[in-house]
């Protein structure tokens, strides 16, 4: 199924349940009601619909006359706008202010001529009597100007408003088909009927301009085909288009729950299922895979699902409540001018995707692990950003790391080259960058990576990075804690990368710390020693066991080596203790 007739066929299920706007009509922002008398004067004061305090009052939603599309044109609302049309007021200067309120005025005047509803011809006179200056004369408040405002008569504004009205829907319905006449098949629906020229605007998408942006849209003759015009190069009915963009600015909305940012890409989910438990209960599952919750709940909830997918257990034992089939769909939305780059599209049986899930877990499965064993993926990609700010965070990458996640295809290698970038730029080689790592090579490189300390493992890079860590803990017990700068933070990226630069300079240093050591603690420095000549030995010296450099997947398995191997010298002499210790010299 395509993103337009999945967009579609979603709207058609809200729509039957009343969570969505109706046809032609559109939920926005509207900030004061403005009353009316049966004569078109003002009724009195303005009323404030904004709910909060102070400067962070916000307007609410409600379901008006679908905007006009602007991008640099003038073109009024129905029976509603902002009001720079409405009343030919703004905060600020503009010299299109004016123009916009002529064109509002000669539009309702046009329209609205001949209509025998009190509601109707109310707003035709207050549009055709209004002056911007009475607004000053009037008092309105200042916090009006720039606001979205409707109409209401005052007798009946507790009830509904102008464009609620029968008449009002009566007479929109039947202006508000823009298809210029043309009528064709739909390629969405496969039904015959009026085609829409201009798509509505998406808006919501973080970055993309305030207006809205445009996934379906052709502005130049390249972009045509056969001389035919805007929409008719991609037929899609009026009715499609209101309920596919319908669906996705819901979906996009602030506070939404099913939408999420990641990196650059806009992401919104949903679940293709009639029954709403069913759709809930499948959307709020993958909202925790990924959301930015508090890590514990997070953790917690995940954890116990996936380890039942990871045992085998069919997914319909694990959530009774999605039953076999049910289709889940993850769009991913990037800004690109006044248009819409799509990311990703995913359209999958959400069991299926729950396994994947299991599977990108399981690649990163690492002892000791980090703090969350199933880490959500925004903090995962916090690992590759400079200071680990989100904002830094490689836009590009992000999408197309979800996207392997989500189709059990091959991460993208820019995130094994970001991770190493950051991993020798601030020396923190921490259990989250490591188990990423780790699930790199095995799901790029097909390598088997071991989970804990594997001393039987001959991976050239794996050998070189538990050598680095013993070389560390040697300086370690010669110097103490409180040394200015380890090894690792002077050489780790030069041994990640070049060995045959930094190892003899390294053992070189190594016995003077072991002598030191010596001098205090001959057994520590015997343990010391032994774990050398044991990692030496596994080493083959006639296969240059020092090279030149080292490719990325073997740094990885360097990070992962010495990972392991430091870890195994922080672990407490209990086994049993959950406290993790730094092993002293013993006495």
């Amino acid at each position: 199924m395509t993103i337009l007739a999945s967009l579609a066929k979603a709207y058609d299920r809200m729509a039957d349940r009343g969570e969505v706007s109706p046809f032609g009509y559109s939920a926005e922002k509207v900030g004061y009601i403005i009353l009316l008398n049966d004569d078109g004067a003002s009724a009195g004061m303005p009323i404030d619909m904004r709910e909060g305090e102070g400067k962070k009052r916000t307007a609410p939603l409600r379901n008006v006359p679908q905007p006009a599309k602007r991008t640099s044109g003038i073109a009024p609302n129905f029976l509603w706008d902002k009001t720079a049309y409405v009343l030919g007021i703004t905060a600020g200067e503009s010299k299109r202010t004016a123009l916009e309120h002529a064109a509002f005025v000669e539009r309702h005047r046009d329209v609205l001529a001949g209509s025998d509803d009190i509601g109707l011809t109310a707003i035709q006179k207050f549009a055709s009597d209004w002056l911007p200056q009475q607004f000053e004369i009037l008092g309105w408040p200042a916090d009006m100007k720039d606001q979205n405002v409707v109409f209401a008569l005052a007798s009946e504004y507790h009830e509904r408003m102008i464009h609620d009205r029968p008449a009002a829907r009566e007479l929109w319905a039947r202006i508000s088909i823009v298809g210029g006449g043309t009528e064709g098949a739909c390629l969405v629906t496969g039904e015959h009927g009026a085609l829409a020229r201009l798509h509505p605007a998406i808006k919501g998408v973080w970055g993309a301009q305030s207006s809205g942006g445009s996934i379906v849209s052709f502005n130049k003759d390249s972009f045509t085909s056969y001389g035919h015009d805007q929409g008719d190069n991609s037929p899609v009915s009026e009715a499609a288009a209101f309920a596919y963009s319908t669906m996705l600015n819901s979906f996009l909305e602030k506070g939404s729950a099913n939408r999420i940012q990641i990196g650059d890409a806009s992401t919104v989910f949903w679940a293709d299922a009639s029954d709403v438990a069913a759709s809930g209960d499948a959307e709020g599952l993958f909202m925790a895979m990924l959301q930015q919750v508090d890590e514990s709940m997070q953790s917690a909830k995940v954890k116990t699902i996936l380890d039942k997918i990871r045992e085998g257990r069919p997914f319909t034992e694990v959530r009774p409540n999605l039953h076999p089939g049910v289709r889940f769909h993850v769009l991913g939305l990037a800004p690109n001018a006044a248009r819409l780059s799509v990311r990703f599209w995913i359209e999958e049986d959400f069991g299926e995707i729950a396994r994947r899930f299991v599977d990108h877990f399981e690649a990163m499965r690492l002892d000791p692990p980090p703090s969350n064993a199933h880490p959500p993926i925004w903090r995962c990609l916090i690992e590759t950003a400079t200071l680990r700010k989100s904002e830094n965070i490689p836009p590009q990458l992000a999408g197309d790391w979800l996207r392997a996640i989500l189709s059990g295809n091959r991460y993208p290698q820019t995130l094994l080259a970001n991770l190493l970038m950051r991993i020798r730029s601030d020396k923190d080689v921490n259990a989250l960058r490591v188990a990423i790592l780790k699930s790199i090579l095995i799901r790029n490189f097909k390598k088997e990576a071991p989970v804990a300390l594997d001393k039987a493992n001959t991976e050239k890079g794996y050998i070189l990075g538990r050598l680095f860590a013993i070389y560390e803990q040697i300086q370690s017990a010669a110097l103490g804690r409180n040394v200015n700068a380890t090894i690792k933070d002077k050489f780790y990226g030069s041994a990640a990368a070049q060995p045959r630069k930094v190892f003899a300079m390294l053992d070189k240093g190594s016995a003077n710390h072991l002598s030191k050591i010596g001098k205090s603690s001959p057994s520590w420095k015997i343990s010391l020693e032994r774990h050398l000549s044991e990692l030496m030995d596994s080493m083959d010296p006639a296969n240059d066991p020092f090279p030149a450099q080292l490719p990325h997947q073997q740094q990885a398995l360097f990070a992962l080596g010495y990972y392991h191997q430091r870890s195994e010298f922080f672990r407490a002499k209990d086994k049993s203790s959950p406290e993790v210790k730094i092993l002293e010299p013993s006495s």
